[in-house]
């Protein structure tokens, strides 16, 4: 299927779905005082734009795994059903990642060579868990190529259509055979025995997504200290040092990338739900708190 870029008007109605979900996360985890910070490019823009970068098409949400696994457990019972669909590698079937999503249900954002997965694939945010590494930082390096595996066995039903080499699209398709059960039994058993036998680690991180590769992890403690941010008129809670988080994802955070690195996720079908597709949907559809 054919890629197409968003328009402005599109790409500010799915970060206004986006903000939706934000409102919803923070409407959760406050009644069951969880905690959760925004991170990655969503707390950069909360800090350098009071919003959304204005390119970015996505957001991020982070907890410790067992805040993770709290919030998973709220969803059945607090989230908005009528509106929201929470996926997880545990409870959505043909699911291949190691982190949840958020989805708008009354609305569809294909990205590309994803169009064959068999989930519900709306407009979404990330809902990342945060596990325990080694101390150490050969071992992490260690744990990387263990995580980097995994990813990888998660990717491969992307990675056999999506890559352009004849002999890595061939090694993904042989990935991609891997039993989708024994993959989550694998990935299940890995976060498990890595939280227990690390538990006491100054350092997590998201397993089945790349890290900063000089420290393969990032500091627990920045996880555990949150701040209350603007972030397009609401209130989100955000890593308390950004400062020090931001310089140490991004380097010079403040300045702005070049034109031609600003880029969006390629879509290949786009559908809004009935009142943004009629122009309808703004910022004050967000719900949220002070």
């Amino acid at each position: 299927m054919e890629t197409y870029q968003l328009s402005k008007q599109e790409l500010r109605a799915v970060q206004m779905i986006q903000l939706e979900m934000l409102c919803e996360v923070d409407r959760i985890c406050r009644k069951k005082k969880i905690r959760y910070n925004i991170i990655a490019g969503t707390l950069l823009g909360a800090v350098r734009h009071g919003g959304y970068i204005p390119w970015d098409d996505d957001a991020d949400v982070a907890l410790l795994r067992p805040e993770y696994e709290r919030f998973k457990k709220a969803c059945e019972t607090e989230l908005d059903t009528e509106r929201f669909l929470f996926q997880d590698i545990d409870v959505t079937e043909g699911y291949r990642w190691g982190y949840g999503k958020l989805r708008r249900k009354d609305s569809l954002f294909l990205r590309e060579y994803q169009e064959h997965m068999k989930y519900h694939q709306g407009v979404f945010i990330d809902i990342f868990p945060l596990d325990s590494i080694p101390a150490g930082k050969l071992a992490r390096k260690c744990y990387n190529l263990r995580c980097f595996i995994l990813r990888k066995l998660m990717w491969a039903s992307v990675g056999a259509r999506a890559e352009k080499n004849f002999w890595k699209r061939a090694v993904y398709s042989l990935m991609n055979r891997y039993p989708e059960e024994r993959l989550k039994r694998r990935y299940g058993r890995f976060v498990r025995r890595g939280n227990r036998k690390y538990r006491h680690s100054p350092w997590v991180r998201i397993l089945t997504f790349p890290a900063p590769a000089g420290e393969y992890g990032y500091l627990r403690v920045w996880y555990r200290e949150s701040s209350r941010y603007s972030f397009e008129g609401r209130q989100f809670s955000g890593i308390r040092r950004s400062d020090e988080y931001l310089r140490f994802k991004f380097g010079d955070y403040m300045e702005l990338p070049e034109e031609k690195d600003r880029k969006t996720h390629p879509v290949t079908r786009l559908k809004l739900p009935a009142s943004y597709a009629a122009g309808e949907g703004n910022t004050e559809r967000g719900r949220c708190g002070p």
